[in-house]
Parts: C-alpha cells; structure tokens; sequence
C-alpha cells in the first residue's frame, strides 16, 4: 500500500489489526498496522485504508513504568480475550511538529490488543490519575531539546545571513 508518511509498505494480513469500533474520530477506519523500526520505542499506527492516517503510539512502559491500566470488562470481551499471555497495550503519542520536545502520551485512553486475534480498541481506562496529555519528557530534557533545535535553527539562519 502507498502512504504518506512512509512511502509503499508492503504487509500480510495476519499483519492488521482490526478495530470493530473504528478508533475515536476515525470511526470509519477499522484496519490498521504498525510500521516502523524495531530500534526505535515509537511505531506508527498506519490506517489500511487512508495512507495518509498515521499516528504515533508507544508501549506504556516506555513513558511511565509503573502504568497498570484498569480496563473494563466489556472492553475485554470486545477483543476476545481477558488471558493477559494474549494483551498488550499501546499508547497514543502526540508529537507537535513544531515543538516535539512538548510531546505527551494518552495515559487515559490506551488501545488494548489481543495479540492472537488481532483485534484492538482505544479504551478509557478506570484509573483517573492518569492524564490525557501526559508531558514524556523532564523538564530539564524538554529545555534541552529546545534549545539545541532553536541553537541549531539559529546558526543555520546566521550562516545563510553570510
């Protein structure tokens, strides 16, 4: 399939996960993959049938270790499965183009998988302590990050002044 983001990526089926509600504002988009490298902690969520619908999702761990999720029970029974061997979970990242050191995490709204049927949907987990923009990096790491992206984009900007 052709998409924006990655150019033509090539998957079997047993590679897509199935939606059967759609993800929250992409309702109409029930099968997806994930792409990306396997060095890297974020892979993209690729929509089978838009290739320019993409979003960034994480493994929880990644951005909190203690997360412990509490799912509903009926969000269980939707996938199939309520055996843990057969979960796993994801997270959504968002990353602002322009400002990536500000990127946050859905901690309140993970996509549940069932790693064997294939079949996943975006939950709102019970835990309400867990944010829905959850800021991923330290404050002296955001700092940081900035500063090199500015610093950068401020001596190529010097440089072409000559």
């Amino acid at each position: 399939m052709n998409t924006e983001r990655f150019g033509e990526v090539t998957y079997e089926e047993g590679d897509v996960l199935v939606f059967p509600r759609g993800i929250p504002a992409f309702e109409d988009e029930h099968k997806w993959i994930l792409v990306g490298s396997e060095d890297n902690a974020v892979k993209w969520l690729q929509s089978v049938g838009d290739g320019s619908l993409a979003l960034p999702v994480t493994t929880p761990d990644v951005v909190r270790p203690d997360y412990n999720a509490r799912i509903p029970e009926d969000e269980l029974t939707l996938i199939g499965s309520k055996d843990p061997a057969d979960l796993a979970l994801l997270i959504v990242v968002s990353i602002p183009e322009a400002a990536p050191w500000n990127m946050t995490a859905n901690l309140r709204a993970p996509i549940l998988l069932n790693l064997k049927s294939k079949r996943a949907v975006q939950v709102i987990a019970l835990n309400e302590e867990y944010p829905i923009r959850h800021v991923i990096f330290p404050e002296d790491v955001r700092e940081k990050m900035k500063a090199q992206a500015l610093g950068g984009a401020s001596s190529a900007a010097q440089e072409a002044r000559g």
